[in-house]
Order: structure tokens, then sequence, then C-alpha cells
């Protein structure tokens, strides 16, 4: 089973900064078994891109699922650090679908970033009491996502997080960095700014 993968926008990213970025995903929102992925999606699933398109092809939503049983097990570090030392990313985007749905996931995925302080990780996250006032690794970036059930707490001026616009023209007129064409801009390691705008699609 691959673990680390890329869709278009990962493989446009590397293409155009030059490196390794890979995507981990699991099941959008709720699993087959009725499990929530995303304990704290709200509006965002009405607009979830993770529950269209090529996400939902019947021969790829089966990987996102087995995707999510495994991280639920003692076997998951160690495969993802296999997973790891084989591709060597220079990057991983952690829930390219799905999210952080337990403090128990979410800490295996600090031990991982702990093995490999030379990979730098990040996330859109509505998981955001799993890591707000938390120590983070230094090799990690949260970007709160503002369609969640704790958006209200964000605060805009401090904390990085991500907004979807419905054009190019409100976002930057907001004042907020653009990252729907190439994911690394929502980073700190490529962007200042902590207003990341995104453009419906």
């Amino acid at each position: 089973m691959e673990l680390l993968t890329q869709n278009s926008k990962i493989k446009k990213t590397s293409r155009e900064f030059g490196v390794r970025l890979y995507n981990f995903g699991i099941t959008a929102y709720k699993s087959q078994s009725g499990k929530l992925t995303c304990p704290f999606a709200d509006k965002c699933i009405k607009y979830c891109y993770a529950q269209k398109g090529a996400y939902s092809w019947s021969n790829v939503k089966p990987a996102f699922e087995r995707r999510y049983e495994l991280t639920k097990t003692d076997d998951f570090i160690d495969a993802m650090s296999k997973e790891i030392d084989k591709k060597r990313p220079d990057f991983v985007r952690v829930h390219d679908s799905g999210d952080y749905y337990s403090r128990k996931y979410r800490d295996k995925w600090f031990r991982i970033m702990d093995k490999y302080h030379n990979v730098k990780f990040y996330s859109y996250t509505n998981s955001i009491p799993l890591f707000r006032d938390e120590q983070l690794p230094d090799n990690f970036d949260t970007i709160y996502s503002d369609g969640g059930k704790l958006a209200h707490t964000i605060d805009k001026q401090t904390e990085r997080h991500s907004v979807v616009f419905d054009n190019e023209k409100d976002l930057n007129e907001q004042g907020y960095t653009d990252a729907s064409k190439y994911d690394l801009h929502a980073t700190k390691w490529f962007t200042k700014n902590t207003k990341i705008g995104l453009i419906f699609h």
C-alpha cells in the first residue's frame, strides 16, 4: 500500500519549487464504518474537494479507507517510516483528505516528525484544540481552516489560517496570499503572511 502519493496540485508544486513533495490522506469526513475522520468539520463538508473528482473514484476511495485503518494500529509509525525512507521527501502534506481525528493519532505523527528532522511536514486542519497551546515540532506547520466548528476562535491577525474565496480579486483585496496553485505557498517556510487564501473550485 502506497502511503505517500502526489495529487495534481502537489505534483505541480513539486515541479515549480524543485522539491520532493508528497501528500498523505485518509477517508474524508467519515469512514465506511461511520467514524468521523474530520471531527471538527462544519461548513467545509459542503465544498470539500476530497469528496469530489478523483477522490470519489471507486478505485481511489478504498485506498484512503485502508490508510485510515492503518493509522489506528501500532504499525502505522513503522509503515510511514519505511515509506519516508523509500521516497525521501523534502516536504509532506499530512491530509490532503481527512484530518487529525484524535490526540493519540496526532501523537503518532509527532513521533514521525521527531524521527525525520530533515523533512518538513504541514497540515491544513480544523482540529484546532489538538495544536493550539501545544509544543509543536519545529519541522511542522499548521494552517487552521476557516470551515470548521471552531473557525470563530481563530485569531486571524496572528494565527496561520486559510479562507476559501470565490475569486482572486476578493482574496487579494483582503490581504491573503494565494495558495491555490502552489501548495507550499501556504506554509511558514515560503510565506511570512499568516493569511492564506484558496479559490473555490
